[in-house]
């Protein structure tokens, strides 16, 4: 697959929420493994260090204003220690042509709200929630396409299978036209593409990963769905090896 072609209808950057104070460990982290990293950054009130990946994927990692009320269980096995592991999903940028018909889908169609504006940019969200989406009107870049290296969609999460039935009513009812519902089997997708052209999508939260695998130990093997279990060892020829590191002391850079 080739690269991407950066431009607008896409989302151009996925940010990772990390602790308070821990990006200049981060900084000498990625550094020490080769990646590409750019100068801190202040965005709405947040620093924020820009990532780029092995595969040219743009990141951000976040030290967020107002950190997630969920209670975060560290990872006793990883090399990061605990006071510096990412917690979760930060949020997203995408490029728009013309960013009114977005902005007013967001606002009217999902419930979001205007959280703020600067240099050219508007954020997105919930005063209360995590999951944030910047948006920023790009009218004379061209129109971007997928490849390797980019966000494929933006997911939202829901409670259950009525949310979901509601928000996809809702989502129908402002113009826009969604898939069915299907079904994942470790959660229920629906999807459409926002006025601007970039994908969204809404998952259920259940009946989550843990229904088909043991909970301390997701991760470590390749679990499919039962309708490509048929197909196991075509899959894993096919896929790179992976090999998970030991633990080490925490904090310590491998």
């Amino acid at each position: 697959m080739a690269p991407p072609r950066l431009g607008h209808g896409l989302a151009v950057e996925v940010a990772l929420e990390v602790p308070a104070g821990s990006l200049p460990f981060w900084a000498r982290r990625l550094e020490h493994y080769h990646i590409a990293i750019g100068r801190l950054e202040q965005r709405f009130g947040e620093t924020v260090l820009p990532v780029v990946d092995p595969h040219g994927l743009r990141l951000a990692l976040v030290e967020a204003a107002a950190p997630r009320r969920r209670v975060f269980t560290p990872w006793e096995g990883s090399p990061v220690g605990a006071d510096h592991q990412i917690r979760g999903l930060h949020g997203a940028q995408i490029w728009e042509h013309n960013g009114g018909p977005t902005a007013k889908f967001l606002t009217e169609g999902l419930g979001f709200e205007l959280l703020g504006a600067e240099r050219g940019w508007a954020r997105y969200g919930f005063p209360d929630a995590a999951g944030v989406v910047d948006i920023l009107n790009t009218p004379d870049e061209r129109h971007g396409a997928w490849g390797v290296g980019c966000v494929h969609h933006l997911a939202w999460r829901v409670d259950d299978d009525r949310q979901q039935l509601l928000m996809r009513a809702q989502v129908e009812a402002s113009g826009v036209r969604p898939t069915p519902v299907i079904d994942r089997f470790w959660f229920k997708s629906v999807y459409f593409k926002e006025p601007g052209g970039v994908l969204f999508e809404i998952a259920t939260d259940g009946p989550g990963f843990a229904v088909d695998e043991d909970r301390a130990h997701l991760g470590e093997t390749l679990v499919l769905p039962p309708w490509l279990e048929a197909e196991r060892a075509t899959i894993e020829a096919a896929l790179p090896r992976v090999v998970v590191p030991a633990p080490s002391p925490a904090g310590a850079i491998e």
